[in-house]
């Protein structure tokens, strides 16, 4: 029987349950609408890994990983512990390669019919049969992949494709947004910082804004550390006699 597209209700409690694959579009604005409420990047990637599960046919576990040129990966988001597992960077674990990931590289989607078959043993030894694997984002040095698995062989079809491809688009722009969002405040964060910082240099040194950031930046460069980290350090020494000026070597 074909996987209705609904979303759990303990998890998401205003995405409407659905029976029918023409309500598919109405599914994926629900999706979207959560995707975009998450504040920070890594709530997206935790309601993208829960939607992947509720609204793919056939999906019963599903994972986020970044994976770089060199192999090396990290897993970012997971419904469970197995996924981490199988996942997790085989240098660490000893396990061989991810059977899907490397052509992600050049095709956006690549499955992974049965495990036992098609002789991958780390899937098959943690009882995961198929996998769905679909790219989220892309560069010359870095991959970032959402994979759906099922526990039963030959477990995703044409419409688990045709879903997983929609919700990744959507995902890949929820988590720009997310990203740029965060950035905005971060970003705000090291001003207000910086600022606190400048003021304390001109009480300090006695001398105007400039020369009290100049002074700041050529502390930083001096001691290689970071402009809002050393900025930091300033403001939360403010009030200790023993704390360490810019000025000082």
């Amino acid at each position: 029987m074909p996987k209705r597209f609904v979303v759990t209700a303990s998890d998401f409690t205003d995405v409407p349950r659905l029976s029918a694959d023409a309500e598919l579009a109405e599914a994926l604005t629900a999706a979207a609408r959560k995707l975009h409420d998450t504040v920070t990047p890594h709530g997206t990637l935790r309601t993208a890994v829960q939607l992947a599960v509720d609204l793919l046919p056939g999906a019963e576990l599903a994972g986020i990983s970044v994976i770089d040129r060199g192999s090396r990966r990290e897993t970012l988001a997971w419904t469970d512990e197995v996924v981490r597992s199988a996942e997790t960077d085989p240098r660490a674990g000893g396990r061989e390669s991810h059977p899907l990931w490397d052509r992600l590289w050049t095709v956006p989607v690549a499955k992974l019919e049965d495990s036992i078959a098609e002789n991958d043993g780390p899937l098959s030894e943690l009882g995961l049969r198929s996998a769905l694997s679909l790219r989220l984002r892309a560069d010359r040095r870095r991959l970032t992949v959402l994979t759906a698995y099922a526990r039963k062989p030959r477990a995703f079809d044409e419409d688990a494709t045709r879903v997983g491809r929609l919700l990744t688009a959507h995902v890949s722009m929820a988590l720009d947004s997310a990203t740029v969002r965060e950035q905005l405040t971060e970003a705000m964060r090291t001003r207000d910082l910086i600022g606190q910082a400048t003021g304390i240099l001109m009480e300090r040194l006695d001398m105007d804004a400039a020369g009290a950031f100049e002074s700041l930046v050529k502390a930083s460069q001096r001691e290689n550390v970071k402009l809002r980290d050393l900025a930091r350090r300033i403001v939360g020494t403010h009030d200790a006699p023993q704390g360490r000026g810019v000025n000082e070597r």
